[in-house]
């Protein structure tokens, strides 16, 4: 399977430790291979970009449409690129056009229960991050080992996952020496697919990661992301529109993001 993706975001987070105004563009590609009836393996490709993508109108309007709070959005200049982190004496700006990731990800699962409308799977990844220049160069490792649970039927599917994340690497991001990083994390993930013909498809998501920053109260936090959006199919084709919306702490993770995907089985 060949999969594709291509995200616009916005980060935005105040508080009286950090300020954090920026755009950011994720490209992603993917190829799947179904190595047997029980093990998968996938190599993922992404790249995200500093990048004035235009999304300042549009997210206050989505907030007040729906009468969620800008929280000092409004309150600035639009289309900023700066992070602050004040107790750290650490300021970047003007870093449109800095990669901010560069990574490599190897993933294989292994299919350990299946029956009927049910099935239980393993998965173990390895994740290679290297931003070879700009204000965000560094180097970072990460392994990831989580356990997959899925009940589809041809009308409703259910999925969920929960996993554990080692990290290592350079922790001089934009010079953070004061943060104390995690070197443990976890997250879970469980979400929902009603299909309402062969072709159409509604979905939704809850994506659940623990705070990466263990002495800084904002990041030691977990953080909450909703993904809601609409999945079209033809034969071997797939088209997937979604909207990836930050919640409860509004500090700690993407703000607003939206996606367009393609998946291509071959």
């Amino acid at each position: 399977m060949f999969k594709s993706s291509y995200t616009q975001a916005s980060i935005w987070a105040h508080t009286e430790a950090y300020s954090l105004d920026y755009y950011q563009n994720q490209f992603n590609i993917a190829v799947e291979w179904q190595a047997s009836p029980i093990w998968k393996t996938e190599l993922d490709y992404r790249v995200v970009t500093a990048k004035d993508n235009g999304l300042d109108s549009f997210v206050m309007g989505f907030h007040d449409l729906f009468s969620i709070g800008q929280n000092g959005r409004d309150e600035v200049a639009e289309d900023q690129f700066i992070m602050d982190f004040h107790n750290a004496g650490v300021h970047a700006s003007d870093f449109e056009g800095d990669d901010l990731t560069n990574a490599l990800t190897f993933y294989n699962e292994l299919l350990l229960y299946s029956r009927g409308p049910i099935s239980l799977s393993a998965g173990g990844s390895l994740y290679y991050n290297n931003v070879r220049s700009g204000q965000f160069a560094r180097t970072s490792f990460e392994q990831v080992v989580q356990l997959n649970y899925s009940f589809i039927t041809p009308k409703h599917s259910i999925f969920s996952t929960v996993g554990l994340v080692h990290r290592h690497g350079d922790n001089s991001f934009v010079g953070l020496e004061d943060l104390s990083f995690e070197n443990v994390s976890a997250s879970w993930a469980i979400g929902y697919e009603y299909r309402l013909n062969q072709r159409h498809s509604l979905l939704i998501e809850s994506l659940n990661y623990q705070g990466w920053a263990s002495n800084d109260p904002d990041f030691s936090e977990p953080s909450h992301e909703v993904v809601v959006g609409y999945r079209y199919r033809l034969h071997q084709l797939a088209i997937e529109a979604l909207m990836i919306e930050n919640i409860r702490n509004m500090d700690n993770s993407t703000d607003i993001g939206f996606t367009l995907g393609l998946r291509f089985s071959i």
